[in-house]
């Protein structure tokens, strides 16, 4: 897979030293900030057939076996642009008029769907081998794996301070050493707020908010721009712990990082990862493909043995070495109140945060 890192006055010594190893190119986050060259009819005509272009959140492991795994079975060369999943909507909105990606591949159903107009109807062909809480009922998000909240710990810097759910993080010991991702930019971090306001604040979520607003003095002054800068704060020792997804921690995990994974003793809410077709994408069928192979029992196969991913399919079962559901407390996600609250949430958290 070829990989391309524009990194400002260093972009040519990079294509230089890596143009010759892969074949998939990569974008980095901060590619998301400047404005991209618009393709001629002619590029974009002579590029249908052969080429994708995907916006991602996911991690670099995911890719790194998904996307290879995709252009050997199809031929078509992908180009992959990386950022938060707040960030990548919207670029997505801003290039409505013309659209320079086909698929954003990340963030859960409660933050994708206020933005469905965004993107496509398309039902993947593997529809109907999905789990029934995974279907595509919107009709253009396609549910590809199931995601449980989770916190990333340091086990080396952990030291005697316990770590087993939301209430731990309020340590003074902790103070300026938690990881939390922005929820204005991470998918993750919105869904961290909203399994806090469920579990802390069940029944009243004045004292979710209570909770918050303790949390975001330990926090600091430190937010982080995306969801995947978690867990390699983590495991780089910057951080103690940090707010994340299984996904992401147990690729830190898999890494060798010094890292454990702990299931927040108040419950976790998981939710299904997604992957849909950004509306008017030059390379639809490219497109369409790409979604039916993520939904595909051989590549959720693979990436729950590989890659620990639980599957959103009946015929997958789940990953080894990771706990069973039946092993960590679920909360069910209320999608209709995160739907019509998630705004006000952002808000809120914004104001907490501030007045810190």
């Amino acid at each position: 897979m070829k990989k391309t890192f524009v990194l400002l006055l260093t972009s040519c010594m990079i294509l230089l030293s890596v143009g010759c190893t892969s074949a998939t190119s990569s974008k980095t986050g901060s590619d998301l900030k400047g404005a991209s060259a618009s393709p001629t009819k002619e590029d974009a005509k002579s590029e249908t057939s052969k080429s994708l272009v995907v916006y991602t959140a996911a991690a670099t492991d995911v890719m790194n076996i998904v996307i290879p795994e995709f252009e050997a079975k199809t031929g078509v060369k992908v180009e992959v642009v990386t950022a938060g999943t707040g960030e990548i909507l919207k670029r997505i909105e801003a290039e409505q008029a013309n659209p320079l990606g086909d698929i954003e591949w990340g963030g859960t159903v409660s933050v994708i769907a206020p933005k469905q107009q965004l993107f496509e109807s398309y039902k993947s062909a593997n529809e109907s081998n999905l789990i029934d809480s995974a279907k595509n009922t919107e009709g253009m998000i396609t549910r590809n794996n199931i995601i449980p909240m989770v916190l990333l710990v340091n086990k080396k810097l952990v030291g005697d301070i316990k770590i087993e759910g939301y209430a731990d993080l309020l340590n003074p010991k902790l103070k300026g050493k938690i990881a939390f991702p922005d929820p204005a930019k991470s998918s993750t971090g919105l869904t961290h707020i909203e399994n806090i306001l469920q579990t802390i604040g069940a029944g009243d979520e004045n004292k979710g908010w209570d909770y918050i607003k303790s949390l975001t003095k330990n926090l600091d002054g430190k937010l982080l721009a995306s969801s995947s800068a978690v867990p390699k704060g983590v495991a780089d020792g910057e951080y103690v712990v940090g707010f994340t997804h299984e996904e992401l921690a147990s690729a830190a995990v898999r890494q060798g990082s010094p890292v454990e994974v702990v299931y927040m003793k108040e419950g976790a809410i998981v939710s299904p990862g997604t992957v849909q077709i950004i509306k008017g994408a030059k390379n639809m069928e490219n497109a369409k493909k790409f979604v039916d192979f993520l939904t595909s029992k051989e590549l959720q196969s693979l990436t729950a043995a590989k890659l620990n991913m639980r599957a959103s399919r009946t015929d997958v079962p789940a990953p080894a070495g990771l706990k069973q559901v039946t092993e960590f407390k679920i909360v069910p996600e209320d999608l209709k109140s995160a739907l019509a609250n998630n705004q006000a949430w952002l808000d809120k958290f914004k104001d907490v945060y501030t007045s810190n």
